[in-house]
């Protein structure tokens, strides 16, 4: 594959603390590879996408307000999301993505909003703010197949409840829960977290996770991807593993 097609979703309406930057980063990636990246946007009133012509959905962060703006609107694609998911087309999904794709999301009042529905998670609304999750996280992870710490920064009061394949364990911070012991979610072709930042540009392997993912996606025989040197990158990341690990 010398090209990978993004469909970033809502980007008007969620880019909380910079996820936008995260297309930033995948079509850098790409570039210093010769991949070609070719990124359309939709929100609410846009034409309806084909889904599973693209390589990748993604779907940033947001208040709760905006989530329940496009829940109805993303509602009326369920089908055709979750054929392009069965097809094989990439996940990423940031805060409040992460939520939009699980069951329901219960407001503050009570209320169940409801969501996607694609996988079996939930997530609550904590009225206490002590509880909220907010500041630095660092998690553990090996969905790359090797062990990784990875690091970001969440602000979320949703608690996410039912996640039978986390992303990685909370080394610092909270995670899908207030104390929790796990952040995210992950599949094969999913991964979905609470880390803003953005996400990516703090954690290459991601973004060279989800890359090797649409490049090979249709390759009978593997195809590794031309390394970059990400040695400022991952001094800074452990920089801030160190403080917070030693706090």
């Amino acid at each position: 594959m010398n090209k990978i097609r993004i469909l970033h979703m809502y980007a008007d309406l969620l880019d909380l603390y910079g996820d936008s930057g995260n297309m930033e980063i995948i079509s850098y990636r790409c570039r210093m590879r010769g991949i070609e990246c070719e990124i359309d946007q939709y929100s609410i009133g846009s034409p309806k996408p084909d889904f599973s012509s693209y390589d990748i959905l993604y779907i940033g962060g947001g208040a709760d307000i905006e989530q329940q703006r496009i829940s109805d609107d993303l509602i009326k694609y369920r089908a055709e999301i979750e054929e392009a998911y069965k097809n094989g087309i990439f996940m990423f999904l940031v805060c409040g993505g992460f939520q939009l794709m699980g069951k329901h999301y219960r407001d503050t009042n009570g209320k169940d909003i409801p969501e996607l529905g694609l996988f079996d998670y939930y997530t609550v609304a904590e009225t206490d703010r002590k509880k909220k999750c907010v500041g630095d996280i660092a998690i553990r992870t090996e969905f790359t197949g090797k062990t990784l710490d990875i690091v970001g920064f969440e602000n979320h009061s949703g608690q996410t409840h039912n996640v039978k394949t986390p992303l990685g364990e909370v080394l610092n911070g909270n995670g899908n829960t207030t104390q929790g012991k796990n952040e995210g979610y992950f599949e094969k072709n999913v991964i979905a977290t609470y880390m803003h930042g953005p996400c990516l540009a703090k954690n290459p392997e991601i973004s060279d996770y989800i890359i090797g993912y649409c490049v090979n996606r249709n390759n009978d025989i593997p195809t590794e991807l031309a390394p970059i040197d990400d040695t400022i990158e991952k001094n800074c990341r452990q920089i801030m593993i160190d403080r917070l690990m030693n706090n």
